[in-house]
């Protein structure tokens, strides 16, 4: 049985495109797949707080030396990072704000990648000293964005900062494999946006079946292998 966790990071509410994207992602899913289990985290209405003296602290704190203050400072943090735990797959509404993530989607990254929990750290690795803990775990990140030519060659590909952040920072998640769909021409209202709509969301259904028929395919290699 597949657990998903939903995050949505729009400050918006109906009016949010992601918002329907990432709902139509994971109303697909259960149709297929009704067992499903689903966490929702909406982080656009209640933001995770920004890292403060005290949490950094707190999380450098050795077991034996908890308080309870500094056990309350991790509290919401462990939370989140049991959430993704139990996820086999992570779905992400966002739309990209500033070229970037919004600072609520920061913010919940800032308190779930953390050392001993999400990642372990060692120099004897050399340059790269961080390694992910969790593994096997899959990502879509579903967007809406005012501008266009964000992709691969696009004429904003440089302006990108979203979807490859992301990317950069799930790796520290255990995520191993990462989608992505997006609604772009939001700012010009044209009838290049409404085709992007109506891409995005008849994208939907082609990835979750793919994603379904991928965990089938690796579930008989698994058995044909014992």
């Amino acid at each position: 049985m597949t657990t998903i966790l939903h995050i949505d990071a729009s400050a918006r509410l109906d009016r949010s495109l992601s918002r329907k994207l990432s709902k139509a992602f994971v109303d697909c899913w259960i149709e297929h797949q009704p067992q499903t289990q689903v966490i929702t985290r909406d982080v656009g209405t209640n933001p995770p707080p920004f890292i403060t003296e005290e949490w950094i602290g707190a999380v450098f704190t050795a077991e034996e030396d908890m308080t309870p203050e500094k056990r309350e400072e991790i509290r919401l943090s462990d939370q989140l990072i049991d959430e993704i735990d139990r996820a086999d797959l992570i779905v992400i509404g966002t739309p990209m704000y500033n070229y970037g993530m919004p600072a609520a989607l920061k913010s919940w990254f800032d308190k779930v990648i953390r050392i001993g929990k999400t990642f372990t750290f060692d120099l004897a690795r050399g340059d790269y000293p961080l390694e992910p803990i969790m593994s096997g775990k899959k990502l879509v990140v579903l967007s809406s964005r005012g501008e266009f030519g964000f992709g691969a060659g696009g004429l904003r590909e440089k302006l990108n900062h979203l979807e490859p952040h992301i990317q950069t920072c799930a790796h520290y998640l255990g995520v191993e494999e990462m989608h992505a769909i997006s609604i772009n021409y939001q700012e010009f209202g044209d009838a290049r946006h409404e085709a992007s709509i109506s891409d995005a969301f008849a994208a939907v259904p082609v990835l979750v079946n793919d994603l379904i028929e991928a965990g089938a395919e690796s579930l008989r290699v698994e058995h044909s292998l014992t």
